[in-house]
């Protein structure tokens, strides 16, 4: 079970970097006002989302629900642990909404609705780790 669980870190790693990276790139992309640069993001916003974040996401549910069953995990914590994770999910579907709209170039948000939006990873992120580590109830 150790190296489900080290593949189940691996890839939440690896999909926290998108969600950390997707909404920084739409700051700049909110920003941008030539037809190259506008061309650009949208490939990188593609790749990133297609190619790291949802392999990432999918995998790091994976690995996690099958530590949860070969552990048998339960309590307080899981719960909150797993309400934050379905708050990522959505936040992740949001955001391929989000790349969606720029795509059709289509997008209603300014660089700054971006920049307070890119926080809120980072605030589950703390919660998580609290939560996993600590295991508070």
């Amino acid at each position: 079970m150790l190296w489900v669980k080290s593949l189940h870190i691996i890839f939440m790693v690896t999909w926290f970097a998108g969600l950390f990276y997707l909404p920084r790139l739409f700051v700049y992309h909110a920003m941008c006002d030539d037809q190259p640069g506008n061309e650009r993001f949208k490939v990188m916003e593609r790749k990133l989302y297609y190619g790291i974040m949802t392999p990432g996401a999918l995998l790091t549910i994976v690995f996690g629900t099958w530590l949860w069953l070969g552990y048998g995990f339960a309590g307080g914590w899981l719960h909150a642990k797993l309400a934050l994770v379905v708050l990522l999910v959505a936040y992740h579907v949001y955001c391929g909404k989000l790349l969606l709209d720029f795509k059709h170039d289509r997008n209603r948000h300014g660089h700054v609705y971006y920049r307070w939006f890119n926080e809120l990873p980072v605030l589950v992120l703390f919660a998580v780790v609290i939560l996993v580590v600590v295991k508070p109830w």
